[in-house]
C-alpha cells in the first residue's frame, strides 16, 4: 500500500510504516517522500536504498560492512546491487520545496507515486519551529515573525489532501502549536477548520476514544508508548467520510516508563575532547575542579539513582534487532569550562539533584549578565539527562550545543553523541545519517520516533481491514 511523506526529515514517519509486516511481507511501501534539506535527502535514499536490499531479520551485507568500519561509502556505493537500488530510491526522494510555486511539480509527483491505487496513506509533519513555544519565545520581539511562511506550510499538506483526497492521513506537529496565534487567530482551530472542511474528514484522536475530542486530545505523550522521552506532539488521524470501518482504536500505553539507561545500554563509554585545547592535561584538571566543587555541595540524597537497570524488551529488540557495529557515536569536543560543569552536573545528577544555572557555584556559572536570578532566561540551560527517567525532548537544537544534553555520567564529562540521541529517538542502529555532525544532530531533533510511528501505522492499518 503506498504511503507519501511531505516534510519528510530523516524518515521517522518513513520507518515507522515500513515496518509494519503482514505475514511476511511490509504492508506498506514507501511510494515518495519529499523533503528539502540535502543532508536529510542522502539519509532518506540511504535508507530507502537499504531497506529495499535488505529484510526484517537480515541486513543486506555490504551495508554492514559498511557500518562495521569494513567498507567506505564510496566502497558501498559501488557495489552493483547497491547502485541499482540507488537509482530506484533517487527517483522516489525528491528533493524539493513545498510552497505555491512547486504545487504543480509535487502535485505530479504523487500522482505517479500513487499509480491509481485507491487505498494509500498521507503522512508528514509541516515545519514546525514557527509554533514551538521555544521558537517563539526566541522571536517575540522579531518585527518579522509575524510574516514567517512557515506559519502556513501546513496548506502545503492541506493542497495534497484537497487534490488527492486520501483515504487516510497523519499529520503531526508540535504541542505549541495549541498556543500558537496569527494575528489575533488560534492557529489548531484554523487548521482543524480546514482539514476538516466541508465534512470530508473526520478527524479522530489516537489516544482518546471519543468522536469529539478537545485539542488537548489530540497530544501524544511519547514516554507512555515505549519511547524514552518526554516528547509530546500532537498528532491529527484523518480518515475520509465513508471510508472503512468506522472503528478505529488508540494506541495501547506502556506498563511503564523506559529510561535513559535502558535505551543507552550497550554503549560504550567515550570521553569528549577540549576544544581550544591540545594539551591532554586539560581533561583531567577540568575533572578534578569538578570533584572538588562536588565534594563540596551539600547533597540532600544519598541513594544514588540505577545507572544499569533491566533492559526494556521491547526497545531493546526494536534497536538491536539486526545487530551491527555501533555508528556515530564519536563525542563534540567540549570548552574546558563546559567539560567541569558537565562532570559537576551529571555528579549531583546521580543523587537526584538537577541545580538551576543560577544556583550553580560562582565559579561554574557561565560568564553572562543578569545570571544571578531565577528571572534569568532559559534557567535549565545545563540539563543532565538523567539514568532514571526519559529523557526530555531530543530537538534540532541538540545541534547548536549541548547544554541540554549532558551525558549522565559525570565520569564522561561531556554531552550525548548522534547515536545517543538516535536511541532516545528509537532509530535502530543500523539506522546510519548522512552528512557532517551538525546536519546528523539537526536530523535527528527534527524526526518523528521511528518506534511511535510503527505504532501510530499499526493503528492506521487497522482502518484498511474490510
Amino acid at each position: 500500500m503506498p504511503v507519501i511523506d511531505v516534510f519528510a526529515g530523516p524518515g521517522g514517519l518513513n520507518e515507522g510504516f515500513a515496518s509494519v509486516v503482514v505475514g511476511d511481507e511490509p504492508l506498506f511501501r514507501i511510494a515518495a517522500s519529499f523533503e528539502m534539506e540535502s543532508n536529510a535527502v542522502e539519509t532518506l535514499v540511504l535508507r530507502s536504498t537499504v531497506r529495499a536490499l535488505s529484510t526484517q531479520s537480515q541486513l543486506y551485507e555490504p551495508y554492514r560492512e559498511f557500518l562495521d568500519g569494513e567498507l567506505s561509502m564510496s566502497e558501498l556505493r559501488g557495489t552493483s546491487d547497491f547502485k541499482k537500488a540507488e537509482a530506484f530510491a533517487r527517483a522516489h526522494v525528491n528533493q524539493i520545496e513545498l510552497g505555491r510555486e512547486n504545487r504543480e511539480k509535487v502535485a505530479s509527483r504523487i500522482h505517479a507515486a500513487i499509480d491509481g491505487h485507491s487505498d494509500w496513506v498521507l503522512v508528514g509533519g509541516p515545519p514546525c519551529q514557527a509554533y514551538s513555544l521555544v521558537g517563539r519565545s526566541r522571536r517575540a520581539h522579531d518585527p518579522t515573525f509575524a510574516a514567517d511562511h512557515k506559519h502556513f506550510l501546513y496548506k502545503e499538506y492541506l493542497d495534497i489532501i484537497k487534490r488527492f483526497e486520501p483515504p487516510v492521513f497523519v499529520m503531526e506537529n508540535v504541542k505549541g502549536l495549541l498556543s500558537a496565534n496569527h494575528n489575533g487567530s488560534a492557529m489548531f482551530e484554523r487548521i482543524m477548520r480546514d482539514l476538516s472542511d466541508d465534512g470530508k474528514y473526520r478527524i479522530r484522536s489516537l489516544v482518546v476514544d471519543d468522536e469529539s475530542p478537545e485539542p488537548a486530545d489530540f497530544v501524544i505523550r511519547a514516554e507512555k508508548y515505549n519511547i524514552p522521552q518526554r516528547r509530546h506532539r500532537i498528532i491529527l488521524l484523518g480518515v475520509r467520510d465513508g471510508f472503512g470501518t468506522g472503528v478505529w482504536g488508540q494506541l495501547k500505553p506502556a506498563a511503564g516508563e523506559v529510561t535513559v539507561a535502558q535505551a543507552l545500554v550497550g554503549l560504550g563509554k567515550v570521553l569528549s575532547g577540549v576544544s581550544r585545547n591540545s594539551d591532554p592535561s586539560a581533561w583531567i584538571k577540568a575533572q578534578n575542579e569538578a570533584f572538588h566543587f562536588l565534594s563540596e555541595s551539600s547533597i540532600r540524597n544519598d541513594c544514588k539513582v540505577d545507572s544499569n537497570p533491566k533492559p526494556d524488551e521491547k526497545l531493546e529488540r526494536w534497536l538491536t534487532h539486526r545487530e551491527v557495529g555501533i555508528t556515530l557515536h564519536d563525542p563534540r569536543s567540549h570548552m574546558a569550562s563546559d567539560l567541569t560543569r558537565y562532570a559537576y552536573l551529571a555528579g549531583l545528577a546521580e543523587f537526584g539533584e538537577q541545580p538551576k544555572v543560577f544556583e550553580l557555584p560562582p565559579k561554574l556559572r557561565p560568564n553572562h549578565r543578569n545570571i544571578d536570578g531565577a528571572k534569568t532566561p532559559f534557567v535549565d540551560r545545563f540539563k543532565v539527562q538523567r539514568w532514571d527517567r526519559p529523557s526530555s525532548t531530543i530537538a534540532s537544537h541538540i545541534s547548536k550545543d549541548g547544554h541540554y544534553y549532558i551525558h549522565p555520567d559525570p565520569q564522561q564529562m561531556r554531552s550525548l553523541t548522534v547515536r545517543e540521541a538516535a536511541r532516545l529517538q528509537t532509530f535502530p542502529d543500523d539506522y546510519y545519517f548522512c552528512g557532517p555532525r551538525t546536519a546528523q544532530y539537526h536530523q535527528v531533533g527534527n524526526a518523528v520516533p521511528p518506534l511511535l510511528a510503527l505504532q501510530i501505522a499499526e493503528q492506521v492499518a487497522k482502518i484498511f481491514e474490510r
